[in-house]
């Protein structure tokens, strides 16, 4: 038998739905709008893909307590919750070789039918290059 290896592994988490008050408009710091955000993190699984034990992966509820605590502080513009998103990921979870966060505003205040407008960002862990 050849052996088999892992050749990349990612957790995520897809269309978190949260209200949050970003935004540079003064009606949406203090109304707020609705968001989805999705987070991705670059992180080695091959222990748990033996052991079946949630100690050996990167638990997607922590991913998901990050976006909450960020999401929680009003910034004017999404870029920035992103970033911090995205950061906080790093430093939580230092095994995490690369994160991407993406943050949609839903019904953003401008002239456009769309289902959304938002940003989608990707940080490299360089500790782990």
């Amino acid at each position: 038998m050849t052996n088999i290896v892992l050749s990349s592994s990612r957790i995520f988490i897809d269309d978190i739905r949260i209200h949050a008050y970003h935004g540079v408009l003064p009606q949406e710091r203090t109304v707020g709008g609705d968001y989805t955000v999705s987070v991705s993190a670059d992180y080695d699984i091959s222990d748990a893909l033996e052991t079946d034990d949630v100690a050996d992966t990167l638990d997607y509820s922590a991913l998901s307590d990050i976006v909450s605590e960020e999401m929680a502080v009003p910034s004017f513009l999404v870029e920035h919750v992103a970033g911090r998103i995205a950061r906080h990921v790093l430093r939580e979870f230092p095994a995490v070789t690369s994160v991407t966060v993406r943050v949609v505003k839903l019904n953003p205040p401008m002239r456009a039918d769309c289902a959304g407008a938002g940003v989608e960002i990707n940080l490299i862990n360089e500790k782990t290059l």
